[in-house]
């Protein structure tokens, strides 16, 4: 849990980088049965063979997903997710692979409709092991104006 943070406090430029995760045969199996998605890209080792990665791809929604788990350590109380945008899926990740997470403040501006909040724009940035980029994508948050809060105390 991190200290209350206020629209107002959340600087341009600022990051965090995560501890690291390995991504196991267990993951990509779970993931598949809670999705559906059993295609043999991430379920058949025999046919990845004859592919041109070689070997079992973890589903990007995996990696999206455990990359957002692990930036959620940082918890703040004055903000919330308005979800994601512009999600790419740069490189597989293989079974073994180590990811970790880099969010960098992107950008900050105005709610047209809802004045109590302002939104921030976080790049969060997935790097294997290699720390080459795995996953890119902007994660908006409404975080709380302090001028509002104040006026609501």
């Amino acid at each position: 849990m991190m200290h209350p943070q206020y629209f107002e406090d959340y600087e341009l430029g600022t990051e965090r980088t995560t501890g690291g995760r390995t991504i196991t045969e267990t993951d990509i199996v779970l993931h598949a049965g809670q999705t559906g998605d059993f295609y043999p890209h991430h379920m058949d080792a025999e046919w990845c063979k004859t592919q041109d990665f070689g070997q079992r791809i973890a589903h990007g929604t995996l990696i999206f997903s455990v990359g957002v788990g692990m930036t959620a350590g940082a918890v703040n109380p004055l903000a919330f997710s308005y979800g994601y945008d512009k999600l790419r899926f740069l490189k597989p990740v293989f079974i073994g692979d180590t990811i970790h997470v880099k969010v960098t403040v992107k950008d900050k501006r105005e709610h047209t409709k809802h004045q109590q909040y302002g939104v921030v724009t976080e790049l969060c940035e997935i790097f294997n092991q290699k720390s080459e980029a795995v996953l890119v994508c902007e994660h908006l948050l409404f975080a709380t104006r302090r001028d509002y809060a104040e006026a609501s105390s």
